[in-house]
């Protein structure tokens, strides 16, 4: 945890740790909602991937990656499907369990439509090489996009609410959404610059990325990797939601299994424990090893003892 104040040092800590990190070959991976590791990353040689209105690089909230499960295990769809009503609950609001239930059927639905099920068995396809069939996993152009979902949402009179607040992400101004992913994670060093989705608008672009780069984190328990999510009241504070909130606290709870580190940085103390009295700010809090504070305001220094050992 790095938490501070406004010019309290938190960026030119975290980049200190970012160097050491490169020098020891940790491979890293930023979520940059501020704009603030471009210089970083281009004189590291890093990978920087820009999402936004001017952006030509594209995430598909809909993928389904190989990576998303380790080997042996089993559920691809069900597992995506639980990610995307965390997803699906920041655009709509809060969803009840009938309403959980609707999203759920239209996102079968959905994925029926490109012949994806619950038998993983349906995410390979058949494809010949030297003269041999081989089974590969369906590619980035074979998965459904947000607009079969819309289209699925509107056939439906219970749904076609659904349907209108997804015309943002579709037809409107954050269409950028509503497109096959293209994006290539091949690099040590990776920032995810989100600073052109807008002040209303970053918190979609760090959960997508979020569990991007968690589902690479996984790929390899043998190498040595560290994911920051700066700004991270965004996504455990009360403007998220618990499944969001719970899927960034099982990041903290497991990441160190998977050989990596997780670092959470923000100024905005009294958001982060604004969720469910706090639940999930403190998890993250208690599963950090490292726990370093900057300078804070007086108000944010009695939120703060109240969760730690803090006089």
């Amino acid at each position: 945890c790095i938490f501070g104040t406004s010019g309290a040092g938190k960026s030119f800590y975290t980049k200190l740790l970012i160097l050491r990190y490169k020098l020891l070959g940790i491979s890293q991976y930023i979520i940059d909602p501020e704009r603030e590791y471009n210089h970083l990353c281009n004189t590291l040689k890093g990978t920087q991937i820009k999402i936004g209105p001017n952006s030509d690089t594209y995430i598909n909230v809909l993928e389904i990656r190989k990576e998303s499960l380790e080997e042996g295990e089993s559920g691809y769809l069900a597992t995506k499907i639980g990610k995307l009503i965390g997803f699906f609950n920041l655009i709509f609001g809060e969803l009840n369990e009938e309403e959980k239930a609707l999203i759920e059927e239209k996102l079968i639905k959905t994925y029926k439509k490109k012949d994806i099920d619950f038998d993983d068995k349906s995410l390979y396809k058949e494809i010949r090489k030297n003269n041999k069939n081989k089974k590969e996993f369906k590619e980035p152009s074979d998965m459904p996009i947000l607009e079969d979902l819309y289209n699925i949402l509107g056939e439906d009179e219970r749904t076609k609410k659904f349907k209108t607040k997804l015309i943002p992400f579709v037809k409107g101004s954050m269409k950028f959404f509503n497109n096959i992913s293209n994006i290539k994670l091949d690099n040590e060093l990776i920032v995810a610059d989100i600073y052109d989705l807008g002040e209303e608008n970053l918190k979609y672009g760090m959960y997508l990325f979020t569990e991007i780069f968690w589902d690479k984190i996984k790929e390899n328990r043998n190498e040595k990797k560290a994911i920051y999510l700066d700004e991270i009241w965004r996504l455990i504070g009360v403007t998220s939601n618990k499944e969001v909130a719970s899927f960034i606290y099982k990041i903290f709870k497991t990441i160190r299994k998977y050989g990596g580190s997780g670092v959470a940085i923000t100024q905005d103390i009294s958001d982060i424990f604004s969720l469910d009295n706090g639940t999930y700010g403190k998890s993250i809090l208690n599963n950090s090893s490292i726990k370093t504070f900057f300078a804070l305001e007086e108000e944010n220094i009695k939120i703060l003892s109240d969760f730690t050992n803090l006089s």
